[in-house]
């Protein structure tokens, strides 16, 4: 479960699992000093950090020498009746044409990309 608390500057927030903490803001736009992650971007980097480690989990399991990956990933929201991550991912070493092929697959199996591929829905469960 993920905590979020409001800081007494403009529109910036902490949140928290009760281990690690960490700060969100909006855009300059809006009035604030921009000195966070915003809302959508933390949606980018779950699911950039989300390939990057099972793609690395896959490497390992089968013993492929991934030297490193990255991976960037963007929302588009231009549609408004469908919003679209945007990823890709840049494998690092010495890696055969098939073992690209093999960790480039394994990014399906990401967690994050599950949830967002399905439906969603919201429940307030306010008092």
């Amino acid at each position: 479960m993920i905590t979020s608390t409001n800081l007494p500057e403009n529109f910036m927030a902490t949140f928290t699992d009760g281990t690690h903490e960490a700060l969100v803001d909006t855009p300059v736009s809006y009035g604030s000093k921009f000195a966070g992650f915003t809302p959508p971007s933390l949606l980018e980097a779950s699911l950039a950090t989300c390939i990057n480690l099972i793609v690395r989990v896959a490497a390992e399991n089968h013993g492929i020498p991934l030297a490193g990956i990255t991976v960037q990933v963007s929302l588009n929201t231009a549609n408004k009746d469908e919003a679209v991550f945007e990823y890709s991912m840049a494998l690092e070493g010495e890696l055969t044409d098939d073992q690209r092929t093999t960790l480039r697959h394994a990014a399906n199996g990401c967690p994050v990309k599950k949830i967002l591929s399905g439906a969603v829905s919201f429940k307030d469960k306010s008092e």
